[in-house]
């Protein structure tokens, strides 16, 4: 009896715990979504709205957010989502292209902010010691931040979005090896620090060179077929990419090179299939739910008790990080043949340091190097420069439109870096097509006949792979989401074709090109739309829904094979014009 009992008590005690765990989750939620509407209202960032949400959850304020497993977990998933969705973007063209410039701005960015980092910090008083650790700890840039707030304005497809992408991940290669040679420092002292750091390194290089070789070896032989099956069943292929992204962001903080890189290589595993988009657009909400943890960790983190004696000096290197980095990034660019306008863009996202800027300085507290006050004093930088860096990324346009005037200087006469192929990832289409069958395809051949370029996009895995058996550039996406829609290639496309077949009910709010109108449109699409349809009700109602070009295949059909029976049309006539003769689709 007395051992039931005590299994009662436990079970009791674990209920209660976990009881005020839901508790705490619940009431973060619904601070985040008060402060996220006070935000909005104020027309301020989500971003400082969910950090905002921590500090105020933190132990400085309501000290509500008191599991920190438990938060931490949710934000190192969240972190996995979204470098596995950046991953998704990525593929080895774009790596060849744009590697060089992401190496040398990266290492250019990291090694002039540790030089004139250092000094700033010497002439503020610092220690020789101390000014080492502030220095590095400017050098990182949030790859998460950046990269949330360029998806939030669909940029991380554009030139400057990628650049700035690949010279994050050069910064984060830099923060694995002051990691690791700090964490050798502190386990092995300073007689030892050498050769154990030297060590590592090359050891974590061995294995990132081996998880790379895995991954390049999944691409060719696994990732088509694979991904192909699991597409059949849609929440299947969502939660494989989820705990795909998982696995490789824990083998890779396994093997020491940290989840974030880990959870890139894993989304760069699938970048080559079809279904990549539709992945990203599925999993873009449950990002944004599990990063909210991200930031409401970060803001909890901030321990606004160490910050008062911190404020002069922390606005000094504020300053420096969020002029200086920009500047350099510019400046680099600039001589490497890019425009300023691509170099002002890409800049602006090192305007600000890392959570693991933070994460550094509190490993050089616990070895000894450095004080409390060192923590502070970046702790405090770190607050500015992620607040104000949030609005100019956010402004990022407005700013350049504001300085474009001062900026030729860091802009070559003849700037070629651009035109010499660096854009060539991105690549363009003329028609974007919806639905792959016989109907799709025909206009798609047609129009490839006629020199066009032709993405196509079905919800049928077995189209997808019929279409591009037949060498058509094809995605697997659903029309009617909105998220997928935000990832295609909108802005240089000429038509937007909807070949889909046409639902008993005729135009309503869920079909899918009523979805498909609507959305482009809402996305700012300039180009002109052509919609099939089999009624004639139907299609006055796709005429109301600003359609340039309804299609009717079976009117236009006979209207075609009663030309060529009368002798007024060649037999292969591609184009499908109008029965009223007003529009024609592009041949």
């Amino acid at each position: 009896m007395p051992a039931i009992a005590q299994s009662i008590d436990e079970r009791d005690v674990s209920t209660a715990i976990e009881s005020y765990i839901f508790y705490e989750i619940a009431a973060l939620l619904v601070l985040a979504a008060g402060v996220g509407f006070v935000g909005l209202l104020l027309r301020q960032p989500l971003i400082v709205s969910f950090i905002a949400v921590g500090i105020i959850a933190g132990p400085s304020v309501l000290d509500i957010a008191q599991s920190d497993e438990q938060i931490d977990l949710l934000a190192e998933l969240g972190i996995a989502v979204l470098l596995f969705l950046v991953g998704l973007k990525l593929d080895f063209n774009l790596v060849r292209t744009l590697g060089p410039v992401a190496l040398v701005t990266g290492l250019g960015q990291v090694l002039f902010t540790t030089v004139f980092g250092f000094l700033i910090a010497l002439a503020l008083g610092l220690s020789a010691l101390t000014a080492i650790y502030v220095a590095i700890a400017l050098t990182f840039s949030s790859t998460i931040i950046i990269v949330k707030l360029l998806s939030d304005k669909r940029e991380i497809d554009s030139l400057h979005g990628r650049i700035a992408l690949g010279f994050l991940i050069v910064q984060d290669i830099v923060v694995v090896v002051a990691m690791i040679a700090l964490s050798a420092i502190g386990v092995g002292g300073a007689a030892a620090e050498g050769g154990t750091a030297a060590t590592e390194v090359l050891r974590v290089l061995a294995y990132g060179i081996s998880m790379l070789a895995f991954v390049v070896v999944f691409i060719r032989y696994v990732a088509n077929p694979l991904v192909e099956r699991l597409s059949q069943a849609p929440e299947l292929l969502v939660s494989f990419a989820i705990g795909w992204a998982a696995l490789l962001a824990a083998v890779g903080h396994y093997l020491g090179f940290g989840k974030e890189l880990g959870g890139l290589l894993a989304g760069v595993s699938l970048a080559s299939t079809p279904f990549r988009e539709a992945i990203a657009a599925r999993l873009a909400s449950l990002r944004d739910f599990l990063l909210l943890f991200f930031f409401i960790a970060l803001g909890a983190s901030l321990d606004l008790s160490v910050l008062g004696a911190s404020i002069g000096p922390a606005i000094v290197l504020s300053l420096f990080v969020l002029i200086g980095n920009p500047l350099i990034v510019l400046a680099i660019m600039g001589a490497m043949g890019y425009r300023k306008r691509t170099g002002f863009l890409a800049g602006l996202t090192v305007a600000q340091i890392s959570e693991f800027s933070l994460i550094f300085m509190a490993m050089g507290v616990a070895i000894g190097h450095v004080a409390e006050e060192a923590l502070g004093l970046v702790t405090l930088v770190g607050l500015v420069t992620i607040a104000a860096s949030t609005y100019m990324i956010t402004y990022s346009h407005q700013l350049y439109s504001l300085f474009e005037p001062v900026l030729g200087v860091f802009e070559r006469r003849q700037p070629q870096a651009e035109d010499a192929g660096t854009t060539e990832a991105a690549r363009a289409h003329d028609v974007i097509l919806f639905g792959l069958g016989r109907y799709g395809l025909g206009i798609a051949s047609a129009l490839r006949d006629s020199g066009k370029r032709i993405l196509g996009v079905d919800f049928s895995p077995g189209a997808v792979r019929y279409a591009r058996a037949q060498g058509f550039d094809v995605l697997f996406g659903d029309a009617t989401d909105p998220e997928f829609l935000g990832h295609l290639p909108l802005a240089r496309a000429e038509w937007l074709v909807m070949a889909v077949p046409e639902h008993d009910t005729g135009l309503t709010h869920d079909d899918p090109r009523h979805a498909l109108l609507k959305g482009v449109r809402d996305l700012g699409f300039h180009g002109r739309i052509a919609v099939a349809a089999h009624r004639d009700t139907t299609a006055g109602m796709l005429q109301a829904e600003r359609a340039d070009l309804v299609l009717m295949p079976y009117r236009d059909a006979a209207f075609a094979a009663a030309r060529m029976i009368a002798g007024d049309a060649p037999a292969q006539e591609h184009a499908v014009e109008d029965p009223e003769g007003q529009k024609e689709l592009p041949a």
